[in-house]
């Protein structure tokens, strides 16, 4: 038996594994409810916060295989550009990037009901602040920090032969745009009035993601790189995604490979109409896969993507109701029909809060009882 490193490695590869891979994720938004959880994995979990090894332990804990989440150890530093933060009592921040070519704004809130940020304010509101984005990517200088470097090795031997590492990068332009600097609204005006502008633009991140994704690609423990795009069409078009997209993802992609590892495309949203689009492009998969009802694919819909690209495909059963534990059960032996030799499925079953340990172990087992050729 092949060790699940390996494994998971044979569907990147796109070859035959000797089981479907199924993984999990904890992050602070996606973390398992403690009540009737064992209070020593408990202890073990502590305070989930980014990049700590809750993904791990809770993989561990559930007996699945491990794809960890990881940062970048990249320090940014700004040599012309000057960022200012104000943290309000009110739980709002406000930041100011005062560029050669004007300012620009951001206000977000934190939420103590949820634990989440929200955009109040969007760095990005007209035409003139393009170029004044631009400016504060072509001030980046990016430079490895050695204890970041020295914390992920020691996560590469925590792991070991049970998974690999992915590294998040940033998305592409246009889906940070729509993530982060101008939001859905102010990108459909600057799609249709400041279209030269945006492409401007979008030259100057592109050099700079770039300059990241060689730095993080070319480390031993990155097994895969991990392009942040939560695409979706609700709020990029395929013609969007055609004209801003393609040509960059192949770029990045070709960094990525160079140095023998696996780009994926981040994209969990409402994406069917894209999938045509994926095929066209270098990307090796397609990640956060979200299924029906919650997205507008079915694992089948993968042929869509041709035989080249694999997808790391959401459990959906852990955002719905599980009491109809029958149904539940049935939806997911339909999910590993679909997938067939598995040879280019991984199912991923994000840690929520909203569900029970006992709902989380049930899923796990209807998993364990699909998957070919490993002991359940």
């Amino acid at each position: 038996m092949i060790t699940p490193r390996e494994n998971l490695l044979r569907v990147l590869r796109r070859e035959t594994p000797e089981w479907t891979p199924v993984a999990t994720h904890v992050d602070p938004y996606n973390q398992p409810n403690r009540a009737g959880m064992d209070p020593a994995l408990a202890d073990k979990l502590g305070e989930v916060r980014w990049g700590d090894e809750a993904t791990v332990t809770f993989s561990r804990y559930l007996n699945l295989d491990i794809m960890d989440f990881c940062m970048p150890p990249l320090v940014t530093t700004q040599r012309k550009v000057t960022i200012d933060t104000d943290r309000r009592d009110d739980g709002r921040t406000i930041t100011r990037w005062t560029t050669p070519k004007g300012e620009l704004r951001e206000v977000k809130r934190y939420s103590p009901d949820t634990g989440m940020w929200y955009t109040e304010e969007h760095m990005v509101k007209e035409p003139a602040d393009l170029p004044r984005l631009a400016e504060v990517f072509a001030d980046q200088d990016y430079a490895l920090n050695p204890d970041g470097v020295a914390m992920l090795q020691r996560r590469q031997a925590l792991i070991g032969d049970d998974g690999v590492m992915q590294f998040a990068l940033p998305g592409t332009p246009l889906g940070q745009m729509v993530r982060i600097y101008s939001g859905v609204e102010t990108l459909a005006y600057l799609w249709a009035d400041a279209r030269a502008e945006l492409h401007a633009l979008f030259a100057v991140m592109e050099e700079a993601h770039t300059r990241q994704v060689k730095m993080t690609s070319a480390l031993e423990f990155a097994d895969c790189l991990l392009s942040m795009d939560d695409t979706s069409t609700t709020a990029i078009s395929p013609e969007m995604f055609a004209e801003f997209c393609l040509g960059y993802t192949d770029r990045l992609a070709d960094v990525v490979h160079a140095e023998g590892k696996f780009y994926f495309h981040h994209s969990c949203g409402l994406i069917r109409d894209l999938l045509p689009l994926y095929r066209q492009t270098k990307m090796d998969t397609v990640h956060a896969y979200t299924c029906r009802p919650l997205g507008d694919v079915t694992i089948a819909d993968r042929e869509l993507l041709g035989p080249r690209i694999s997808i790391v495909a959401g459990m959906i059963q852990m955002f719905g109701s599980m009491e109809n534990r029958a149904e539940v059960a049935e939806s997911v032996s339909r999910m590993f029909e679909e997938a067939g030799t598995g040879d280019q499925v991984i199912f991923s079953l994000a840690a929520d809060p909203e569900k029970t340990m006992e709902d989380t172990r049930f899923l796990v087992e209807c998993c364990k009882g699909c998957r070919r050729g490993v002991a359940n």
